[in-house]
């Protein structure tokens, strides 16, 4: 019998979240875990577990607050609780040991989990998730920390007050997804905004994404707990970039020396969503590194 076209969908739970996740079949192959970043889904990764799902038994997470997982009530989306969730996952599926392919702020996840559990991570993937630059977080840490709380309080209550954006039709919800990253092309904006918006009861279409998850907590970022993770990990690790990306060069700026094992990748034309801008570029640097 021939595989399914899509993954099927599935949810467990994490600190009485309803958590939801989409599973590509094949589970006597090793386990691949694909990570999203922040305002995506799980389903942006359709096109690598197309390309890998022969070879790994691939679970691909909505994180909390995104796709289809549920939002939170109460509290902010703190980092560490992404982290928890995404442990929550391996070790209720028994998906240890595992190679962990990541974007963004998913990437910066799964080097936290990778440096907080070594031994249950083979190989790790990381497109542009290292987060924000040295010179970047020394221009946030210029703030004082009531500065910065007063900040994170203004930025919950803006939120509290704005109403998700609703879109006449997908089409008017796509040619924002267009207008978000050029790069991106017009078939792979529509099937990322069919996968990423809901319909309302009004007939008109929001983003599935929680509006809450655009403010960060003001214990700002540990530069220093997390360079210490990323120092534990063990696995061979492959950092990827787009050379159009915001994201700085971890090699010139420093931060690929805390880093046991690692190789760096610049792919050029690429913007952050490298594994979309660069497809068959991206695929080939993956499956070379995961073929060693």
């Amino acid at each position: 019998m021939s595989q399914p076209v899509g993954p099927s969908s599935q949810f467990y739970f994490s600190q009485r979240l309803r958590l939801h996740y989409v599973d590509w079949g094949n589970e006597g192959k090793p386990p691949l875990l694909l990570v999203h970043g922040g305002r995506d889904h799980c389903r942006n990764w359709d096109w690598v577990a197309q390309s890998l799902r022969d070879r790994y038994h691939i679970i691909a997470p909505d994180l909390r607050g995104h796709g289809d997982s549920q939002w939170l009530v109460g509290g902010t989306y703190e980092f560490n609780d992404y982290v928890y969730d995404i442990a929550q996952l391996i070790h209720q599926k028994k998906l240890a040991p595992l190679t962990i392919v990541s974007h963004s702020m998913g990437g910066a996840i799964s080097l936290r989990y990778a440096g907080l559990y070594p031994d249950t991570v083979k190989k790790l993937v990381v497109i542009e998730g290292l987060g924000p630059s040295p010179k970047m977080i020394a221009e946030r840490m210029k703030d004082t920390p009531d500065e910065r709380l007063r900040k994170w309080i203004g930025e919950l209550r803006e939120t509290s007050s704005r109403l998700p954006r609703r879109y006449a039709s997908i089409e008017e919800a796509y040619k924002r997804m267009q207008g978000e990253n050029p790069h991106l092309s017009p078939e792979r904006a529509r099937h990322l905004t069919v996968h990423g918006v809901n319909q309302n009861e009004d007939g008109t279409f929001s983003w599935k994404f929680d509006n809450y998850v655009r403010a960060f907590s003001p214990n700002g970022f540990d530069a220093r707990a997390t360079t210490h993770l990323w120092s534990r990990i063990t696995c061979p690790t492959l950092l990827i970039r787009g050379t159009e990306s915001w994201a700085s060069d971890p090699v010139a700026d420093g931060r690929a020396q805390h880093f046991k094992n690692a190789e760096i990748a610049a792919v050029e034309g690429a913007g952050h969503w490298v594994h979309h801008d660069k497809l068959d570029e991206f695929l080939k640097l993956t499956n070379d590194f995961l073929d060693k």
